[in-house]
């Protein structure tokens, strides 16, 4: 059983301590650029904790035997997605009831031809972008990922058992995880188009649902792997390998290729087409000034870095190689976090400074502190699953 350190549990409150008072300034001052802050910071840590969710399920489902001992820290991250979903459910039913302007879509009179404020190209979105069905829709999303994270969980203490009580939560797991896999392959989509991309709403790209897939994918397993890498630092997982660890950074530097490919074909295509309709998403983040060394130091880091980094075999089995690569990673991404949102809502009254990032430190705390209390709750040491010893002997 993993007991938290005081100088652990200390920093997670100072985080948050950081972040109510980033939180509190940025509401008084600016609360259009407060809401904004708000959304991409809690984007980022719904990515990392959904993610969470789908490894658990993508294990289960492809049976896959490396990453057994390592479970519980998967399953710790997931119980930040209730937060998360919460405060994204708050930002949604906040738009809709105008107490911010995220979504320009949803400006009073922008669907009616005979208003003032009549947009043509938003009118025609209106069978999908409406307030109740883009309520609906983040209830459906939010309501399922909860459901099949609790049940994952679950399922997954049961699995610990001897006998055939741990078999059948074991096939359990797998029939929630294809549920969840298929559910999931369409939901994370629609969620990006709602949630983001929506916000530049004569804007749209066919690559969005993979583009914003390929970044949690990223985050989401340098997650995975920096908290393995504390963990075993501190004296637990002591069946977690070399072979394991180096698992782990293929896949970090697997998805990191991957996000750079999305964000080159995302950019390259609608670059070479030049459609006005198109351009514009990518205009106002490089001729604006303030984003445009955001934009190119984001992807120069998020591709250069774990490219550097971790192309050799060593690297992948250098404790200290990975760390510097995960920090920067999520780094990387969280800055370009703040460009899917500002950009399209502060325009070009949008900076990133020491308010995002106090509130970004906030958002850090709280999931520190809720993932490491998870911890705490069920023994790390996995038992009775059949792919035990396969994960605990994995050789690569």
């Amino acid at each position: 059983m993993y007991k938290i350190s005081k100088s652990t549990h200390l920093l997670s409150v100072i985080l948050i301590v950081i972040g109510l008072i980033s939180t509190i300034y940025a509401f008084t001052n600016d609360a259009h650029a407060a809401w904004t802050s708000l959304a991409f910071n809690n984007y980022f840590f719904l990515g990392i904790s959904i993610f969470a969710v789908f490894f658990v399920a993508l294990q289960h489902v492809a049976e896959a035997g490396w990453s057994t001992v390592i479970k519980r820290v998967p399953e710790a991250i997931m119980t930040y997605l209730p937060y998360a979903c919460a405060v994204m459910l708050f930002i949604v039913v906040a738009a809709l009831m105008h107490w911010n302007h995220i979504y320009h879509w949803l400006a009073p009179g922008i669907m009616d031809p005979h208003d003032a404020h009549y947009d043509k190209i938003i009118a025609g979105k209106e069978a999908y972008l409406n307030p109740i069905f883009f309520l609906v829709r983040s209830v459906i999303y939010i309501a399922v990922w909860l459901y099949c994270a609790k049940r994952l969980r679950d399922l997954s203490l049961q699995g610990d058992l001897e006998g055939e009580i741990g078999k059948k939560a074991y096939n359990k797991g797998i029939t929630v995880s294809a549920w969840f896999i298929v559910f999931f392959a369409v939901s994370s989509s629609m969620a990006s188009w709602d949630w983001i991309m929506s916000i530049d709403t004569h804007w749209f790209s066919t690559l969005f649902g993979w583009y914003i897939f390929s970044e949690w994918s990223a985050i989401g397993f340098t997650t995975i792997l920096l908290f393995c890498l504390f963990l075993r630092k501190q004296g637990y997982l002591q069946d977690l390998n070399e072979s394991i660890i180096h698992d782990l950074g293929k896949w970090v530097f697997a998805f990191s290729i991957v996000w750079t490919y999305m964000w080159f074909s995302q950019f390259m295509l609608i670059w070479y087409a030049n459609i006005p309709e198109e351009v514009t998403y990518f205009m106002e983040r490089i001729e604006l000034s303030n984003y445009r060394f955001l934009f190119w130091f984001s992807a120069a880091i998020n591709f250069v870095v774990p490219t550097i980094v971790l192309m050799s075999r060593d690297a992948k089995r250098n404790t200290n190689y990975l760390i510097v690569a995960c920090i920067v990673i999520l780094v990387g991404h969280w800055i370009n976090s703040y460009l899917l949102f500002a950009p399209g809502t502060l325009h070009d009254h949008g900076h990133l400074g020491l308010t995002e990032l106090g509130m970004g430190l906030g958002f850090l705390g709280l999931f520190l502190f809720i993932v490491f209390r998870s911890l705490t709750t069920r023994s790390l040491d996995i038992k009775h699953h059949p792919f035990l010893e396969e994960s605990k002997h994995l050789h690569t």
